[in-house]
């Protein structure tokens, strides 16, 4: 966690701290996500009582944020914690580094139910409410607009939860990173657990009620390219 968060980011400086991090200084992509994945992991640990005190469901889509969470459902498991995996997508649509920790939780025996048709959906979503957290890795920072079926009956179902906590990997889904108008549905988190610095969007009123408290999670980007 960082004690003193940079600037808040838009989408733009996003994308571009990240091609920098990759092209400038050579660190892998999959290392940014590892470190993200490893540090969200951190922070729902603490939520815990124990390790194995509750459930925890990550929710993946299908980009980067799907692989953060994918990473997170890994250390997880490590510390002991019952997780359950849901992919919104179908795993053999995934690509690159997400692609790659999805082959991962596979291998490691955890559970990844498939909600990308309707009839998953209604075999499995219901399988949330065993869950004390719900992890929200759906959509990142890149997402605009609605979100589009089957994302948004999912986010809904993520809402439904009577007493399940809500975290949210960087972004909640469905948020706008730079204006913070809420689409419709968005996960209404009660903490995001966001990389790098703060998004923009976080400070918009109309943001409130979905971000919940926020806690930066530091990724290994070189601080010297937040400062321009």
């Amino acid at each position: 966690m960082i004690s003193n968060p940079p600037p808040p980011l838009t989408r733009r400086q996003v994308r571009e701290i990240d091609r920098r991090a990759i092209e400038q200084f050579g660190i892998p992509p999959i290392i940014l996500m590892e470190n993200a994945g490893r540090g969200a992991a951190h922070v729902i640990l603490g939520l815990l009582r124990g390790p194995a005190s509750q459930q925890v469901a990550v929710v993946c889509g299908g980009g980067n944020n799907g692989g953060d969470g994918y990473v997170i459902a890994r250390h997880l498991a490590n510390a002991g914690v019952p997780v359950e995996v849901f992919s919104a997508v179908d795993p053999s649509r995934l690509t690159g580094d997400a692609a790659t920790n999805h082959l991962v939780v596979s291998k490691m025996g955890l559970s990844v139910r498939l909600l990308f048709d309707s009839s998953q959906r209604s075999e499995h979503l219901p399988a949330l409410r065993r869950a004390g957290i719900v992890v929200d890795a759906l959509l990142g920072t890149g997402a605009t607009g609605d979100p589009r079926p089957p994302f948004d009956e999912i986010i809904r179902a993520i809402n439904d939860l009577p007493t399940a906590a809500r975290v949210a990997v960087d972004i909640p889904s469905g948020l706008d990173c730079d204006t913070g108008r809420p689409g419709n549905p968005t996960v209404r988190a009660s903490l995001t657990v966001t990389f790098v610095a703060p998004k923009a969007g976080f400070s918009a009123p109309q943001a409130a009620p979905f971000v919940g408290k926020v806690v930066v999670v530091d990724i290994g980007v070189p601080r010297s390219l937040l400062a321009g």
